[in-house]
């Protein structure tokens, strides 16, 4: 797990619980802190929508996508929860963009926010900017006595030349001591 003590509880929790969740998901840890720190939301924040859904809690996941979660008894409250519970909600909802959306990986990604063309587009320069910071902020924090190996997404994401870099969670082989 990357270095947190230098960062607030709040943050610490943020960046503790999105890289697990990415991890467990297999979606790139960059992207998972980069829509929370855009999301913006804080544990037990409800947020009303002009279209009459919330966005609620730490990863301001939409109500409109509890519908499809009641049948396995998840409900507002645990969105609204604090811990890294919905981390994980929103890393599958993620995950489900990454992977079965049209268009690049940032388009899908940005999908989490709208799929609206004039909203996605805004959502996803942002994500693009707040995606490569985390990237780096995640690189500068690994231990560098670890020896890794790159996990794969599948199916394979591809990016245009000239778009952030992306974060692909390790896992450790092996520590030096």
């Amino acid at each position: 797990m990357p270095f947190v003590a230098d960062l607030p509880p709040i943050e610490q929790e943020r960046v503790t619980c999105a890289v697990s969740a990415a991890v467990k998901y297999e979606i790139p840890a960059n992207i998972v802190l980069a829509v929370a720190e855009k999301e913006g939301g804080k544990p037990g924040q409800w947020v009303r929508n002009k279209n009459g859904t919330h966005d609620v809690g730490s990863m301001q996941f939409n109500t409109a996508y509890l519908q499809d979660l009641e049948q396995y008894g998840i409900q507002a409250n645990d969105v609204a929860a604090t811990g890294c519970y919905p981390f994980d909600l929103a890393a599958w909802r993620l995950r489900q963009h990454i992977r079965n959306d049209q268009g690049d990986l940032w388009t899908r990604a940005a999908n989490y926010h709208s799929r609206t063309p004039k909203y996605n587009v805004v959502y996803r320069a942002d994500l693009i900017k707040k995606a490569t910071k985390w990237a780096d902020w995640l690189d500068n924090r690994l231990n560098a006595n670890e020896v890794v190996i790159q996990k794969t997404v599948a199916p394979p994401i591809t990016m245009k030349s000239k778009q952030a870099p992306v974060y692909i969670p390790r896992q450790v082989l092996k520590r030096e001591l």
